[in-house]
This record gives C-alpha cells, structure tokens and sequence, in this order.
C-alpha cells in the first residue's frame, strides 16, 4: 500500500516589525501629507494669492519668518542655566515649528523642547520648569506689546460692529468659572496641592538662577518680545505685498489681538481659529473683507505650510540621530 504523501507545510513568514525609532520618524510626514489632503482647497488659494504679490515684500517676510526661529532658540537658551548647543537648538525649534502644527495646544513644540532638553542633560523636572518660564515669558511678550500698541494707537480695532451684543459678559462669565474650578481643585486635593508646590518651588528656583546671570536674562526676555514681534512684521510684510490698505502698527495690533485670542482654542497650530480671528481683526482694523482673506490666506501659507515638510524632515532627522 502507497502511502500518501502530504505536501510540505511552508513556513508561514509574517512581515519585519518596523522600528519604533523609524516609525516616530516617519510620522510626521504622514501628518504632513494628512493635513494637506484636508486643507488642499486653502492652500490652493493661499497659492495662488502669493504669485500675485509683490516679490520684494515676500523676500522680507520670509526673512522674518526665519527670524523667529532664531528668537525662539534665544528665548530657549534664556530659560535655562547650562549652555545648550546653539546648532541642535536652532534646529530643535525649526522641527518644533512643524510639530506644533501637527498637534493641538503647543503641545508638539512643548514635547519637542522637553525630550532636547532631558537628552541634553537637565533632570525632567528642571526641563519643565524650564518650558513653564519659556511659556510664561512668551505670554507676557506677546501681551505686552499688544497692550503697548494698544496704548499707542487705541482705535486700531474697532470690534464693536463685528461682536453680538452683550458677548462679553458670558465670555467674562466662564473664564471666572474656570478659573474658580482650578482653585477649587488646587485647595481640596491634597496630592495635586503638593505635586503643584513642588514644581512651583523648582520653578521659581531655576527663574531666581536665570535672572541671576544678565546674558540669560536678556536672552529670555528679549526673544519673548522679539518672536511676536517678527511674527506681526511676517504679516505687515505679506500685507504690503498684497496691496492692504492698512497701517503697519494697526496690522501688528490686529496680529497680536488675533493670536491672545485664539491661545485658549486647542486646535493643531491654530489651523481654522487662527484665518478665522486674522480676518475679523484686519477687518476691525479698517481692511477690505475679500483682501484681508487674501492677506491672512498668503500669511498662513509662507508661516505654516511652506516650513512644514522641511520641518517635519527636520524633526525625522533629528529623532533618527537621537538629538530628541
């Protein structure tokens, strides 16, 4: 009797598991090509008015563009004692650039910051005081020359007809109904009473330890007032290139108003909140409708969507060489 011969089991090969390292670097890119899918009809748009512009005014725009890059790495480097590497710090905030547009509140640049300044040698708990006095010192920047500007020029803005009445008492309403709910929660939990003191005690300990060295102190305080400062000059230059008949100081004032306003709306770099408060503040600074769409349009495209792939690239390699 034959016996029957069965065929031979193949091995059943399951594909390579790709490497965490590799995947972390490729994902920024995939939220790069995401986003551009999602927002395609807007950068077309953001296109088409940039090659109508005026050449010269790009150019001066894209320099201050690239300038804020610098002033965030000086305001970094001003938050910390130790001498971080001036290289790898520039261009950590370039990658971060790109990771805060990919995720919402600032927390990609935030998480970017953190990782470099762990990797570079400063316990976890310094590096967060670190990034807590960074964020502190941009906000009182970013508020100060908007109140400054303010001061100098007060009807700049004219929000009255572009707000529905009586908008102002709710919106008052809820930012003290917040802010009762975290005190409240700070004085009956006990833990996060303690965990709250404690990284209070190391914050102000590394601010007393800034402030004692004038460089870092400098450093700090003049990127905070430098990085808002170029970012409205972004916009005043895109503005001059399309033609909007509006004053440069009344722009920065519409700039700076914009962006306090949308800080508390937790969306991936602004994406939507950012176009949306631009436009009613170049409005309420006297512009055209349909040139201020253009303008903040132009401005989104040269300061978000131009830097991203690069940024993203830029962030890949930087995750790659274990810089972050």
């Amino acid at each position: 009797m034959t016996a029957i011969r069965l065929p031979r089991r193949v091995p059943l090969r399951l594909p390579r598991r790709v490497p965490l390292r590799t995947a972390v670097c490729l994902l920024p890119l995939a939220l790069v090509a995401v986003a551009a899918v999602r927002h395609r009809e807007v950068l077309a748009e953001g296109f088409g008015h940039l090659a109508t512009a005026r050449p010269a005014w790009l150019l001066a725009a894209a320099g201050a563009t690239c300038l804020t890059w610098v002033a965030a790495a000086l305001t970094r480097q001003g938050a910390v004692v130790e001498r971080l590497p001036a290289c790898r710090l520039l261009a950590t905030q370039f990658a971060a650039g790109a990771a805060n547009h990919l995720l919402p509140g600032g927390l990609g640049a935030s998480a970017v910051n953190l990782r470099f300044m762990t990797v570079c040698g400063l316990p976890l708990a310094r590096s967060s005081a670190a990034l807590a006095l960074y964020l502190l010192a941009e906000g009182v920047g970013r508020v100060g020359l908007l109140a400054a500007l303010l001061l100098a020029f007060p009807g700049a803005l004219r929000l009255g007809p572009l707000l529905p009445a009586g908008a102002a008492g709710p919106l008052l309403l809820v930012t003290g109904a917040v802010a009762v709910g975290v005190v409240a929660a700070l004085l009956c939990v006990r833990r996060l009473r303690a965990s709250v003191g404690s990284f209070l005690r190391t914050a102000l300990g590394e601010a007393r330890s800034v402030h004692r060295r004038p460089a870092r102190a400098f450093a700090l305080w003049g990127g905070s007032f430098a990085f808002p400062a170029l970012q409205a000059s972004v916009l005043v230059a895109v503005g001059r290139a399309l033609g909007l008949g509006v004053s440069p100081w009344h722009m920065a004032v519409a700039y700076l108003a914009a962006t306090v306003a949308v800080a508390l709306i937790p969306t991936p770099g602004g994406v939507g909140s950012v176009e949306a408060a631009l436009i009613v503040a170049l409005v309420a600074a006297g512009g055209p409708a349909a040139v201020a769409t253009a303008v903040v349009l132009a401005f989104r495209i040269l300061t978000v969507w131009l830097p991203l792939l690069p940024g993203a690239l830029t962030l890949g390699v930087l995750v790659r060489l274990k810089v972050i």
